[in-house]
């Protein structure tokens, strides 16, 4: 850059006020718009709603401020490589220069996907993205919410593809879909159908564009929205190639807007030919089981009632028969119990002639073995004064008595 040349007079002599105030103008007059490109750092954002920070490169820094109300489409992070675009200004009261910034854009697309991500791996951590929050979508929704802008394509695109495949009350929620507002209010349109309870169905929508332009569909707060969402929600955000954090969030992610109307309700074609099978299938069954009952009748055979009561009287006689046989067999087993009865006195006087007999022999054989038998024969019994039998002399007791088979002696 060619060094400019110096208007200020060696010899004179400013006050510090004077001074600051004449740089100031140099610096504002020189530099009334500027792009520079650097990476983010010391972010700070005061009560007041203005943003501070510093843009840095590996060999210098510089101060930037963004007034409230300027439009950021993004978070701001540290470390984030941007392009800002604003004019250099002074701050006299500290002496030091600052860039007023107009507007701050990522530099470069890979920049724009290394923050989404990073974004993208912390809300998986927390679990917005897992398979078990996504609620099935309704077959036949009555009430359809779209959140999407009034003026886009992408909401006349799904009012015609409704209108073409299976009219529903559409219910618009107007929202922008490009610039600092846009996630906050698309995150709004989520949240008043679910607090409303209006519609069976939510489609958040917009049509194609450049990757910055679909960034507030990977806002934290369009991400938190659409995962908190008790109404099943379809993200319908660009094109095919077109992936935000919305789409991973969301309960079905449609390739387009067009393709999100296509999901949420079924052609009317498609319908009857669904009817139509299914009245075929019913046709079908109801025809085969007619057959089988006719064939079931055909196979039942009637006979004739003068048979019938033929074979009920045929079967009496065979009962009769039979009763006759065991009744027959139960008087013989009775008859010939009375028989074995009549013989009985018999049969107890033979038992007591036996017994009789027996006994008189046992009588027999016990006065065989009697010792007055032997005492008939001569024999004597001597016994001591004690009664007790003397068998020896040597015992050397006086007897005291001699019993012989006609009586007893006493000594």
């Amino acid at each position: 850059m060619q060094k400019p040349e110096p208007f200020v007079k060696s010899d004179t002599v400013f006050s510090v006020t004077d001074a600051a105030a004449l740089l100031k103008g140099v610096v504002e007059t020189a530099f009334p718009c500027i792009r520079i490109r650097g990476e983010l750092s010391q972010i700070t954002r005061a009560s007041s709603g203005h943003m501070y920070m510093t843009i840095k490169d590996s060999g210098a820094a510089i101060s930037a401020i963004i007034w409230r109300g300027t439009p950021v489409n993004f978070r701001l992070e540290d470390g984030l490589e941007v392009i800002i675009t604003g004019r250099l200004t002074t701050y006299p009261a500290r002496s030091n220069y600052q860039i007023i910034v107009n507007e701050i854009e990522m530099a470069g697309v890979g920049a724009i996907l290394k923050m989404l991500e990073e974004r993208k791996q912390k809300l998986a951590a927390e679990g917005l993205f897992d398979a078990s929050r996504k609620k099935a979508l309704p077959r036949f929704p009555q009430r359809v919410g779209v959140v999407t802008s009034p003026t886009g394509a992408a909401f006349h695109d799904i009012q015609n593809r409704l209108r073409e495949r299976f009219p529903v009350h559409v219910i618009l929620y107007p929202a922008t879909v490009q610039g600092a507002t846009a996630a906050a209010e698309v995150a709004a349109g989520i949240e008043y159908f679910n607090r409303e309870k209006n519609v069976d169905v939510i489609i958040v929508a917009r049509g194609g564009g450049a990757l910055e332009d679909l960034l507030p569909f990977s806002e934290e707060v369009v991400v938190r929205a659409a995962a908190a969402s008790q109404i099943p929600l379809i993200s319908g955000v660009g094109h095919e190639p077109d992936w935000m954090l919305i789409d991973f969030a969301a309960d079905f992610r449609a390739p387009t807007p067009t393709g999100a109307a296509e999901t949420v309700v079924p052609t009317k074609l498609s319908l009857v030919q669904e009817l139509d099978n299914m009245w075929h299938r019913l046709s079908g069954n109801f025809t085969t089981r007619l057959a089988n009952a006719r064939a079931r009748m055909d196979a039942i055979i009637v006979k004739n009632p003068r048979q019938m009561v033929m074979e009920r009287a045929q079967r009496l006689d065979d009962v009769g028969r039979s009763m006759d046989i065991i009744i027959g067999a139960k008087i013989q087993s009775a008859r010939q119990r009375m028989q074995n009865t009549d013989t009985f006195p018999n049969i107890l006087a033979t038992r007591m002639a036996t017994l009789g007999q027996n006994l008189s022999h046992m009588g027999q054989m016990l006065n065989s073995l009697s010792y007055r038998n032997v005492l008939a024969r001569g024999y004597a019994i001597v016994r001591d004064a004690d009664g007790d039998i003397i068998s020896a002399a040597a015992t050397g007791s006086r007897p005291a008595s001699i019993e012989f088979a006609d009586g007893i002696v006493q000594i």
